[in-house]
């Protein structure tokens, strides 16, 4: 999850954990009338476009070049090769096929025949103090006009990228008539400071976020909420109880601590590999030492592990024992650990627990899960949300049968790992429905599946 919390923990010693990419057989890729000019990937190329049908495409630009996203999830990227813009379909090497006709410098003109027109917007750009004071860059994008609007919060995950470049929303909300703030976290893209996943000080971020974009936006502000993905599940709802919003969205977040993500990753690696009840406990006890090394600073717990790796390292399910962080530790010895893990650290909230801070909480919430995410197992989450449901909180919970991490629908190859291929259908709709006080009704999102409060 959070694109790992523990990703580059021990850099240089520790191997990262990168998601297995499928090889392809190579194919000429469609070249699109493109005219050359700024590169893949320059904030200059984005921007949101409506559909003569209704429909609305946003084009973002991200670290693989731009990537465009419908609303109802279709996806794809264009790169600039050889002289030439070239697109390619969701996150393959495969040429697309769909009809696009777009430049950087004129936007999407047409999309599957359908005429495309730019949506206007009106952009403030801004920096204000966080935590401590530490200077941090933010955007304010709201639809072109006078009238209040609804504004949403973007609290970002684990990336270290910058959100005023890379986040999707900015695109994807604007088109639908909802303002979106977005700002770079500490340590990234324009802001200052060190980077941290220290969930206390992300979250006095958050908030701080949050005044501002009330401010800028005035008398425009409508409703008023915000919006975590990923590790910004954690933060976004400790902000919440400090700023109170009109609403709280969280997209693939988690409500166990990411120690006991950690944990469940771990047992579901063993589990997905083929591997029975007492592999699965095994791996749940090696996890549980690996995150006892972790939570001490890499300081202690050293002998309890060895002593399991001793039982264990011959079994044949050891090597599949992964999770977020147990694989990377399981690798190396004490000597290395003790030297080069504090080197890394970033302060993470390991043993944070949602559940406490959602209590608190009274606004309305949205909490959107991927049912086959291996990054965030969804299970305890699920259980414990409707739970709550179940209690007379105001939480709707929507969840997307056969998607990943990030709501990405994908194909399952050969040797176990996943071809991405679109996003969840719906899933962009249903956060600017949701901020919009739009009720959320199941036949509307395709396949989620929606359970709505008591």
């Amino acid at each position: 999850m959070l694109r790992r919390v523990a990703v580059a923990l021990l850099a240089g010693l520790l191997s990262s954990c990168a998601s297995a990419r499928s090889s392809l057989p190579e194919m000429p890729a469609l070249s699109l009338p493109f005219t050359p000019g700024p590169i893949a990937g320059d904030p200059a190329c984005a921007g949101s476009w409506r559909l003569q049908d209704g429909g609305g495409i946003a084009v973002t630009p991200s670290e693989e070049g731009l990537r465009w996203q419908s609303l109802e999830g279709e996806t794809g990227r264009f790169v600039f090769e050889n002289d030439l813009w070239q697109a390619y379909s969701g996150w393959t090497e495969q040429p697309e096929t769909r009809q696009l006709e777009f430049t950087c410098e004129t936007g999407l003109s047409l999309y599957e025949g359908v005429a495309a027109t730019r949506i206007e917007v009106v952009t403030q750009e801004t920096v204000f103090s966080g935590a401590k004071g530490t200077q941090l860059a933010g955007r304010l994008i709201l639809p072109a006009g006078d009238w209040p609007v609804p504004v949403v919060i973007q609290v970002q995950g684990s990336e270290r990228t910058s959100a005023l470049i890379h986040d999707p929303f900015q695109q994807l909300l604007p088109l639908q008539g909802v303002g979106v703030f977005v700002y770079d976290k500490r340590g990234t893209g324009a802001s200052m400071g060190s980077y941290t996943q220290d969930f206390g000080v992300l979250a006095t971020d958050a908030a701080a976020a949050s005044a501002e974009a009330r401010r800028l936006a005035g008398p425009r502000l409508g409703r008023f909420g915000l919006h975590g993905a990923s590790q910004g599940g954690w933060v976004a709802p400790m902000a919440a109880r400090a700023v109170k919003p009109d609403f709280l969205i969280v997209s693939y977040g988690l409500l166990e601590s990411p120690l006991a993500e950690n944990r469940a990753q771990t047992v579901q690696d063993v589990t997905e590999a083929g591997f029975g009840p007492a592999a699965q406990m095994a791996a749940g006890m090696l996890a549980d030492a690996a995150g006892a090394i972790m939570v001490s600073d890499f300081k202690s717990g050293y002998v309890e592990l060895e002593a399991l790796k001793k039982i264990y390292r011959n079994e044949p399910w050891y090597r599949y024992a992964k999770g977020e962080f147990t694989g990377e530790i399981l690798q190396h010895s004490d000597v290395v650990l003790r030297v080069a893990g504090p080197l890394r650290s970033d302060g993470t909230s390991w043993r944070h627990e949602g559940e406490p801070v959602l209590r608190g909480i009274s606004a309305p919430v949205l909490w959107i899960l991927a049912s086959e995410d291996r990054e965030a197992p969804p299970a305890y989450t699920r259980s414990r949300l409707k739970t709550l449901q179940y209690e007379g909180r105001p939480i709707t919970l929507a969840e997307y049968p056969g998607h990943d991490y990030g709501m990405r629908a994908f194909d399952s190859l050969p040797d176990g790992t996943r071809q991405f291929t679109h996003f969840a259908n719906g899933y962009a709709r249903m956060v600017a429905d949701f901020a919009s006080d739009t009720p959320i009704v199941p036949s509307y999102y395709n396949e989620a599946i929606i359970s709505n409060p008591r």
